[in-house]
């Protein structure tokens, strides 16, 4: 019986070789973009945003404005592929959420195009509407009423798609007018301050009972989860 053994050409090889030097170095852009991009929409979306307003916030601003932030930013990238960001008690996974008392209502925030946009506290879907995280005050009543909304990169801003609701944010300044309907009274309130934090600041939670405030928390840079951007505003 004849026998038959058959090599693989050199020209086989080779091809092999460059599928997988072409499959690593996709790998490698894709890996270098993730990295960079939370750099990079900082600096296109909200340096530019920070350093033409009068905003307080908690460290220099010339450091959020420049390239030194570049560590922090990049520190908290684990785990931000893995985790559903759509559900708001995952914002602050160390916290144990109150339970509903499905309070529903409306916000606009003419400042960024948004008219009437849902927030409610039936539940945690931020895909649904915007979800208010604490049950011990409404707008309109003494207090601080904590506002989640989801974010993503500004052009992908739909007003009628609560995944990109406050994609447009980190335009919001001090002054700026965010007015709550709620049974059919309007409370108009004005931002107060604009502050940056570190996404397990639990201190931007804390209940304030020297006036009526509304506080509206998203994730920044536009398109990240790095870091909360915080907006309070005061009843006036």
């Amino acid at each position: 019986m004849t026998k038959y053994y058959y090599k693989t050409s050199l020209l086989d090889r080779r091809s092999y070789i460059r599928i997988l030097s072409l499959l690593t170095s996709t790998l490698g852009v894709i890996i270098f973009l993730y990295v960079a991009f939370p750099l990079l929409s900082w600096q296109l979306y909200f340096a530019p945003a920070f350093s033409q307003q009068k905003i307080e916030i908690p460290i220099p601003k010339s450091v959020y404005g420049g390239s030194g932030n570049v560590g922090s930013l990049l520190s908290n990238a684990a785990g931000s592929l893995t985790v559903d960001y759509t559900n708001a008690r995952n914002w602050y996974p160390s916290l144990n959420f109150e339970g509903f008392n499905n309070l529903n209502y409306s916000i606009s925030i003419p400042k960024i195009n948004i008219d009437s946009a849902k927030v409610s506290s039936a539940d945690y879907d931020l895909t649904r509407h915007m979800v208010q995280f604490n049950k011990d005050t409404a707008p309109g009543k003494v207090g601080n009423t904590i506002i989640f909304g989801h974010s993503t990169l500004p052009q992908l801003f739909n007003p009628n798609d609560y995944k990109t609701i406050l994609a447009n944010a980190y335009k919001i300044g001090v002054g700026d007018e965010i007015i709550v309907t709620l049974e059919g009274q309007k409370y108009t309130y004005k931002v107060q301050t604009v502050t940056v934090v570190e996404p397990n600041d639990t201190s931007v939670l804390a209940q304030d009972l020297s006036d009526s405030f509304i506080t509206l928390i998203t994730c920044t840079p536009p398109g990240t989860v790095w870091k909360r951007l915080i907006i309070k505003a005061k009843l006036t």
